[in-house]
């Protein structure tokens, strides 16, 4: 009976343990939500900047502005000509 009851108690508090920790990692707070490597960010836009983009999403080598250089995978500040393409930094 002893050996039961610990069985017991160890299975409720191992998902006591997981479910408490779940709902405390996802969240970032309310007016928050999860930017692109996993860190908080708020929900307001950055110096009051509108970026239009067109409807079927930015063109790669097109600069928007207020963000950059669309490169196909995220936005870069600066381009220069290099060997025959471009490189963004």
């Amino acid at each position: 009976m002893k050996k039961l009851l610990i069985i017991a108690l160890t299975s409720v508090g191992a998902l006591i343990a997981i479910a408490s920790t779940a709902n405390a990692a996802q969240g970032c707070g309310a007016g928050y939500h999860r930017g692109p490597y996993g860190h908080c960010r708020p929900n307001v836009a950055t110096g009051g900047t509108v970026v239009v983009v067109p409807p079927g999403g930015p063109r790669v080598g097109v600069y928007y502005h207020g963000r950059g250089y669309w490169d196909g995978r995220r936005y870069w500040v600066n381009r220069e000509r290099y060997h025959g393409g471009w490189r963004y930094y």
